[in-house]
């Protein structure tokens, strides 16, 4: 006498239903992200479509412009009033300047905190992390004063780059990604007769050049974009960036103009490509970066 195993009918239908199921949810986490990120790109879109506008429209069909409408001149007239070349020039002075000043003193402080063991280490540590917490509009009269009056140090790079040169983020990432290094290393170099800044300078930063490349891309949008420090400290127009130079543009110049708020979009792209730029370089790196410090925190 034999026996028949019933075959389970429903098994392949439920195989098949399975990867149908499971590709659902991974196409609608990337329409999602899709249109999160579109809509993110919308306010760009619309600063260089505003920018090449010859009569300004702002109705939603002018997120299409015809192409009779669009006109290089907003980038010649604002170029005219404000000089796009020296305005760009002093920006990347000051934000060359804070972007050196923060990775020298970040790795001396981030590598002070983290290998040296030293009385009252805690305290300045706490201290740093209590820098985050006070606006920066919190300190702006005093520094003002103690800059402008005391150091004389208007209308000069060196009076624009002070307040910014020490960044307690660049101080924090550094010191985490010493902290990840095997302190047996440093002891080694110190067994061998090196001193702390040849361990720093040969040891500890070719290790943490992903911190580097960090906390240079994050310094590098702040004092980009700085508007107010600027304003207060520079009154000579051949000094000032080109936010400021903008702003000042917005309010004089830019009234006289056929579309003077075309005029400002057009500064604003020039503002924001050295940004869009650095960002198309090296995001991979800054990715990279991002995940293992996210990793080894």
């Amino acid at each position: 006498m034999t026996t028949e195993t019933a075959l389970p009918v429903d098994a392949p239908a439920t195989r098949a239903g399975r990867p149908s199921g499971s590709r659902v949810v991974p196409a609608l986490r990337f329409g999602a992200l899709a249109l999160g990120a579109l809509a993110a790109l919308v306010p760009f879109y619309y600063m260089v479509i505003g920018a090449l506008q010859r009569e300004r429209d702002t109705s939603l069909l002018g997120l299409l412009p015809l192409p009779g409408n669009l006109t290089l001149d907003n980038f010649t007239e604002v170029n005219e009033s404000i000089n796009l070349l020296r305005s760009l020039s002093n920006s990347l002075i000051m934000t060359a300047g804070v972007v050196g000043c923060t990775l020298v003193f970040g790795l001396l402080v981030g590598y002070a905190l983290s290998i040296l063991q030293f009385r009252g280490q805690g305290l300045v540590f706490a201290l740093v992390l209590l820098v985050q917490a006070i606006p920066f509009q919190l300190l702006m009269i005093p520094l003002y004063v103690m800059v402008v009056r005391y150091f004389n140090l208007a209308d000069n790079y060196i009076g624009m780059i002070l307040p910014f040169a020490i960044n307690s983020v660049a101080v924090l990432i550094f010191r985490q990604y010493f902290l990840q290094i095997p302190k047996e290393i440093f002891d080694a170099a110190r067994i061998d007769g090196a001193s702390e800044m040849r361990i720093l300078r040969s040891i500890a930063v070719p290790l943490v050049r992903p911190a580097v490349l960090t906390a240079m891309l994050v310094t590098f949008i702040g004092p980009w974009n700085e508007f107010l420090w600027p304003f207060l400290v520079t009154k000579n127009a051949d000094l000032q960036t080109l936010a400021v130079s903008l702003a000042n543009f917005s309010q004089s110049n830019g009234t006289f103009l056929a579309n003077p708020m075309g005029a400002v979009l057009a500064g604003a792209c020039v503002l924001a490509v050295p940004v869009v730029v650095l960002f198309l370089l090296f995001q991979r790196h800054f990715t990279s970066a991002n995940l293992g410090s996210a990793v080894k925190g």
